[in-house]
């Protein structure tokens, strides 16, 4: 990093005591999971190639649920393990400041990282699991898929026979409220957020970060292209996620713990 961006970064996370972290598909390309709208993305090369992420066109047509088993069979999350970003949010987590990183990602690898799951937010759902579109019921994916890799083009829910999908958030389909509850307070239970590997370009995760910024929270945003909301940024890094996250990670905390007080905190509304 640029020294005088990168001592400004270290030091706004050497005086947090709360960090919430944004996570985007930017942060698992380096575990061989391609991103979506980078120079290289999935819908930059081919402007089709999310069709079958949309619910109507996955409910209405036959062809593209059967696409999107054979995606699901041989996605590279499966192959894929954690890499350095994960690995320093874990060691941020541990050094007692960071509270939630709240992830687009439906991969699983801050978990399987070290994350504490109940810190993990996933917005837009987890590719680990089936729901039925019909009744609800929800499964293993690896079940799903073991009738898949044994001729099964489309497998149904087997509780009523219903059109089964991963339990990821579709275009159309609206997010879980809970967890975007979650994820808003997080947004304003914090004194930095750290933005990492986002364009920032879908909504509600977007919004996030004026939320936050509102709030009275320093913002840093590491991504490799420019984003809508870099104008919200104290600090914007522009270097790999995979270097800049080691980095703030190791920072040690300035002036040791102590009490901070955000909107987010109950004992402080009046």
């Amino acid at each position: 990093m640029a020294s005088d961006t990168c001592e400004a970064a270290r030091a706004l996370v050497a005086s947090a005591h709360r960090i919430t972290v944004l996570t985007g598909a930017g942060i698992s390309t380096d575990s061989g999971i391609p991103d979506f709208r980078g120079p290289d993305g999935l819908w930059t090369r081919d402007a089709d190639a999310g069709r079958d992420a949309t619910l109507a066109a996955y409910l209405s047509d036959p062809a593209v649920r059967k696409q999107a088993w054979q995606s699901r069979l041989d996605h590279p999350i499966w192959t894929a393990k954690p890499n350095a970003a994960h690995k320093a949010l874990v060691e941020l987590e541990r050094s007692g400041r960071l509270r939630t990183v709240v992830t687009q990602n439906i991969d699983g690898l801050h978990q399987k990282a070290g994350s504490d799951p109940h810190r993990v937010l996933e917005l837009h759902g987890t590719l680990h699991a089936t729901v039925c579109l019909g009744c609800g019921a929800t499964g293993w994916m690896r079940d799903a898929l073991k009738r898949v890799a044994e001729g099964e083009a489309e497998p149904d829910c087997l509780r009523c026979g219903g059109i089964l999908k991963s339990a990821t958030i579709s275009f159309g389909q609206e997010l879980d409220g809970e967890v975007l509850r979650r994820a808003r307070l997080a947004a304003l239970d914090c004194d930095l957020l750290l933005v990492v590997g986002t364009s920032l370009s879908v909504q509600p995760a977007a919004g996030l970060v004026p939320l936050a910024a509102r709030a009275g929270a320093q913002v840093i945003i590491c991504n490799a292209e420019p984003t809508p909301y870099d104008v919200h940024a104290a600090v914007v890094l522009r270097e790999p996620v995979g270097e800049v996250l080691p980095d703030l990670s190791s920072v040690p905390p300035f002036g040791g713990g102590g009490q901070f007080s955000s909107w987010g905190d109950p004992s402080t509304w009046s």
